[in-house]
């Protein structure tokens, strides 16, 4: 099977599933959404949601979450990984999105990118999802995934988000990451499936015998 036959199945059997998939962290604003978005860098999404109802109720501005300062943020955020520094992250790009964006959270990737903690992951996630910009972010589910259904060699994620921009229609990336995503921690999860037990690598690769070892992001 040719790898554009394979990703028609995928994009199908995708749509099924999840034909209106909803953003997994939770969020009150466009801003709300990029601060979860860098805290859950190394970080589970449920384990941020629980942790963010608290602190958006305190801040969901930044002028709010400057006024709280540094170590009340770290108070909020203190069992997520890296804390410390996605404290102070948080702080100062919230700082710099009053002095230099009137408080509004840009729309382009490369003011984005300039804010602190916020790479080009995280960029794509709020272009994506905020401004409605054609963006395939990948983490670590998909790039997982991608690999286990041949449609990239994966050497890093920057590759792998090329490959998967090259094979899919670009109307379909901004649904589509989010449904490979339900389905690698629902179906395909790391240690759940190894390429041959989940239904879309048994419905691509029917005659796969062997696991699949997938290079890490």
């Amino acid at each position: 099977m040719k790898k554009i036959e394979r990703s028609k199945i995928i994009l199908n059997e995708l749509q099924k599933l999840y034909p209106d998939p909803p953003i997994p962290l939770n969020h009150k604003n466009p801003y709300t959404l990029l601060i979860a978005v860098v805290l859950s860098a190394q970080s589970t999404d449920k384990k941020v949601n629980e942790l963010t109802d608290a602190l958006f109720k305190a801040a969901d501005s930044p002028h709010r979450m400057v006024k709280l300062g540094i170590e009340k943020i770290y108070q909020y955020i203190k069992q997520l990984g890296l804390s410390r520094q996605k404290s102070k992250n948080i702080f100062n790009l919230s700082k710099i999105l009053i002095e230099k964006h009137k408080g509004k959270v840009p729309n382009s990737f490369e003011e984005l990118e300039t804010l602190p903690g916020v790479g080009h992951k995280t960029a794509s996630v709020i272009m994506s999802q905020v401004f409605n910009v054609p963006s395939f972010p990948v983490d670590t589910h998909i790039h997982r995934l991608s690999q286990r259904w041949g449609l990239t060699k994966g050497i890093n994620v920057i590759q792998t988000e090329k490959d998967l921009k090259k094979i899919f229609p670009i109307n379909e990336w901004n649904k589509l990451h989010l449904q490979i995503i339900f389905y690698g921690r629902e179906y395909c999860s790391a240690r759940g499936c190894d390429g041959t037990k989940c239904f879309i690598c048994r419905k691509v690769y029917p005659n796969r015998k062997k696991k699949v070892v997938t290079n890490k992001a």
